[in-house]
Order: C-alpha cells, then sequence, then structure tokens
C-alpha cells in the first residue's frame, strides 16, 4: 500500500435535528461520529476528522467545514459519492478537496457566517419548525435593526457566552449583522471573526427582546458594556440556526458581507 497520507477538506451540510451536535459524544450521536465511520469504511482505518465549528446539538450546517488525514487510492472528488452510501440522509457531503499538510479547518478560517430564521405570525408554518424559532408576537423590525448596530464591531462579547463553556477569548467582531423581513418572518445573518459558545444563539434572542420591547437598545447596549450574561433574556433554541459558510480567503468574506448588506434576505 504505503500511500502517502493526504489532508482533505470537504465541505458538509446537515439537519442538526437528530445529532446532539457536531462533536463526538460518547452516549449521543453526532455529525463528526457519523462522518468518522463513514471514512473508517472507505479507507478501512480509523480516522479523526477536526471541524471548523462546534454547532451545539439541534443546531444545523449547510457549511460545515471538516478536514481528515486519509491515505488510500480512492480520488478525493469522488468521495461525496462514496460517502453517500454511509451517512444517513441528514448528511451531505458537498464537496472534497486536496490540502497542504499545514492546513487546519480551525486555524486557518477568517470568519464564519451563521443565520438564524424566526418564524413570526398568528400561527407557526408547519414546515418551518425544524428550522426557525416561532414567535407569536409582532416583532418590530426596525427596534431589531437598530440594536444589530450596537452590536456591530469589536466588542467583549461575554454578555452573550453561554454558561459552561471552556474559557475562550471574549474579544469578537462582528463584521456585519443584518436584519430582515423575510416570508413568514425574520431573517438574522451574522459574520464574524470568530463566535463564542452560543453567542449567535444569545444575539438572535437579544434581538427579539428589543423586538418585543422587552429591552431598549440602551438596555442592550449596557447589557454588552456590563458583560453581565444573566441580564440577557433566554438563549433563542437551537433549531433556527445554520452554519451558512466557513471563509478561508479574505476575498470570499468580504463578498459575502458586501452581499449580505446590499441584498435582501
Amino acid at each position: 500500500m504505503g500511500h502517502m497520507k493526504k489532508n482533505i477538506c470537504l465541505v458538509v451540510a446537515y439537519d442538526g435535528t437528530d445529532f446532539y451536535g457536531f462533536q463526538r459524544q460518547s452516549k449521543a450521536p453526532s455529525v463528526q461520529q457519523c462522518l468518522e465511520e463513514a471514512l473508517a469504511t472507505i479507507y478501512r482505518t480509523q480516522i479523526t476528522v477536526y471541524g471548523a465549528a462546534r454547532t451545539d446539538a439541534g443546531v444545523h450546517a449547510r457549511g460545515q467545514v471538516v478536514n481528515f488525514y486519509g491515505a488510500g487510492t480512492i480520488p478525493t472528488e469522488k468521495l461525496p459519492y462514496a460517502m453517500k452510501g454511509c451517512l444517513p440522509r441528514t448528511i451531505a457531503v458537498l464537496s472534497a478537496r486536496e490540502m497542504t499538510d499545514a492546513f487546519s479547518v480551525r486555524h486557518d478560517n477568517k470568519g464564519k457566517h451563521y443565520r438564524y430564521i424566526i418564524n413570526n405570525g398568528r400561527i407557526h408554518d408547519p414546515f418551518l419548525l425544524r428550522y426557525s424559532w416561532f414567535i407569536r408576537r409582532k416583532l418590530d423590525l426596525q427596534a431589531m435593526r437598530e440594536g444589530a448596530s450596537l452590536l456591530l464591531g469589536k466588542h467583549d462579547f461575554s454578555a452573550f457566552e453561554g454558561a459552561n463553556t471552556t474559557p475562550m477569548n471574549p474579544v469578537k467582531t462582528l463584521y456585519s449583522l443584518t436584519v430582515e423581513p423575510i416570508s413568514a418572518g425574520i431573517c438574522i445573518d451574522v459574520v464574524g471573526d470568530g463566535f463564542l459558545y452560543h453567542m449567535v444563539r444569545n444575539i438572535a434572542g437579544g434581538l427579539v427582546d428589543v423586538g418585543l420591547g422587552r429591552f431598549s437598545q440602551t438596555d442592550l447596549s449596557a447589557i454588552l458594556a456590563g458583560k453581565d450574561r444573566t441580564r440577557l433574556g433566554a438563549t433563542a433554541p437551537a433549531q433556527g440556526l445554520t452554519l451558512e459558510e466557513v471563509f478561508y480567503s479574505e476575498e470570499r468574506l468580504n463578498e459575502k458581507i458586501a452581499q449580505l448588506r446590499s441584498r435582501r434576505c
């Protein structure tokens, strides 16, 4: 055999409903475990998969990026088809490409784009239940937009960090945070250099509280400045959140930011 190991990068989409998050768990199904088992079947050896984002239980992904080291004869571009037979239908490998040995999905990314969907109407849309947060009371879009503008840029986001987390640098930069109307509600798009545990869901929850009149813009500013998570309301539910894309070039990152600013969701 004696094949050299290749560093292979996959772009993966999944419906997170049935998984206990991306990261391998000892007693619950995870996306990482499914990918590792599929690759082990193909490469006939144990494979470790590294993910760009540790999405939580119930969170979805349209563009999660992973890498692994594998030695075998299978052409890299054929991997998405080869893996299809070994994966549940809730996970799809969209593309595969070979990278340099030093490439790391975690350390080389320039930022991520998350989308949070809110279904806002008198009656919930059954087709959106798995992919949105249903809120019956009318949300004030303009107030939410004003609230969003306060969170843009570089801040200490300690107030938006979930509990039970490994300590991380709380200073993050949000490059873009847009709140747009969609047919069944509201779409919140967040692009930033990095995110704390539960940060996007806490941002969505905070903006909803502004949209419902529970917080004013001043309250939101004070919560951000005070770095106190307890002053913020509940974390928005997982099912409304999707990891849309992970960026590996400044060019693609800037293109996406421009697109979100000009486009209405």
